[in-house]
């Protein structure tokens, strides 16, 4: 019997990428990680009725129905341009409709945040792979439903013109399985060739590949030195396998006390410190995203032939994921100026590459993409204080031509309403 592919076991069977770009637009270069601007992109929703028929994943605790007690996510998408949308029982808007969410295993679903980026400038995605999962983790039933995102994924960044790059996340993952779960799904991508994908991002001739995890004594990351250097030994080692490896993990990397740490962040290829929730506050008790320690960042990064990448993030909010009371975990978005003050010091920095955290992030109240600031009333939600559902894509677009110098440098939000 012929031998079957992996995407054949799947169902996906052969897929074909035609460019749908316009003719007076060029595909972003895919050839390099140094200048690029791109989103986390978690893909990670499900909602009854949709491919996977898992139920209410990532929006509910409890897969089987959503209410207002069981919400895990902080902001109600703008669901106006979604083709395929799911009612959410017991949810209605403002005035009165009944409120819908939408589904990442639907190709219409990632073809629009992918137009979206298209749109707005943003390179592309870091396409958030969670080790959980995968085959050998805890949940590997998922692994169909998120394969196919991947898939939709390298189809709406071919339309698009967009690139994009697999984001293995180690959390929850117990530290004696890590390596094997993950090694093994690579080796596995790379043998579909999924790698050879015209999109698929590549610096230096290599295949890019980012991985999560390497935070300090961190209950959820249970990363050890050993476990690093064998997983930056398994990328480094030439053959079909090698990659291009970012890091990604504490923010305060450089004052870890721990001796093999220090050695192992200095084999990395490139490194994004995780700044997200890490903030100060001025006089009047406004909140800002601590970049104070960004220049001596960048200067280790360098000694180190590391490529750093700064991560930047609009505000944060996790009070409905966490059951806390609303608003005991803002960080105030600040109609913008909080994510506009981070592009305002990477542009007087000459910085060329950023990681935006994060695209479609709802549940920790990351997320640029479109949300409404007319939510159902059901329930707390954090809006964009009746700003356009587009205001943070237009805003991070607009940071990527300051930072690119297509723009003057400017503390101030240069869009308007």
């Amino acid at each position: 019997m012929k031998r079957r592919t992996f995407l054949q076991q799947l169902g996906l069977g052969l897929i074909f990428f035609p460019h749908l770009v316009a003719a007076d637009e060029k595909p972003i270069d895919a050839t390099s990680l140094k200048g690029k601007i791109m989103c986390g992109y978690q893909g990670w929703f499900r909602c009854p009725g949709d491919a996977a028929n898992m139920g209410w994943i990532h929006w509910s605790r409890n897969s089987k129905y959503i209410s207002p007690e069981t919400l895990t996510f902080e902001m109600w998408p703008d669901m106006t341009e979604y083709s395929r949308r799911y009612p959410a029982p017991g949810f209605t808007y403002p005035d009165g409709r009944q409120a819908e969410l939408f589904s990442s295993d639907n190709f219409e679903t990632v073809m629009l945040h992918f137009e979206w980026m298209r749109k707005y400038g943003i390179d592309g995605a870091w396409l958030q792979h969670f080790l959980v999962d995968l085959p050998g983790g805890k949940q590997p039933q998922r692994y169909p439903s998120r394969f196919r995102v991947l898939n939709y994924v390298r189809k709406a960044a071919n339309q698009t013109g967009r690139v994009w790059a697999i984001s293995y996340d180690v959390a929850g993952m117990p530290t004696d399985r890590i390596f094997e779960v993950l090694t093994n799904d690579w080796k596995k991508m790379v043998d579909e060739k999924i790698m050879d994908d015209p999109r698929y991002l590549h610096n230096g001739g290599k295949p890019v590949v980012q991985i999560w995890g390497f935070y300090y004594d961190n209950k959820d990351n249970l990363m050890t030195d050993e476990l690093a250097n064998r997983l930056i030994d398994f990328f480094k080692t030439p053959g079909r396998y090698s990659a291009f490896l970012v890091g990604g993990g504490n923010w305060n990397w450089r004052k870890n006390p721990d001796v093999e740490w220090q050695k192992f962040y200095k084999r990395f290829d490139a490194y994004v410190p995780w700044n997200i929730g890490n903030y100060w506050k001025d006089k009047d008790g406004a909140k800002h995203a601590t970049t104070v320690y960004w220049a001596d960042d960048r200067k280790e990064c360098d000694l180190n032939g590391t490529l750093w990448i700064p991560s930047v993030y609009p505000g944060f909010s996790w009070d409905n994921l966490r059951q806390k009371p609303p608003g005991s975990t803002l960080i105030d978005r600040r109609r913008g100026k909080f994510l506009w003050e981070q592009f305002y010091e990477l542009a007087k920095m000459g910085v060329d590459s950023v990681y935006v955290a994060m695209f479609d992030e709802v549940d920790e109240g990351t997320a640029i993409f479109k949300v409404t600031s007319t939510p159902p009333t059901q329930g707390h939600f954090v809006g964009y204080d009746g700003l356009p559902s587009d205001w943070y894509l237009r805003l991070v677009g607009e940071g990527i031509k300051m930072i690119r110098g297509k723009s003057p440098i400017t503390a101030e939000i240069p869009i308007k309403l």
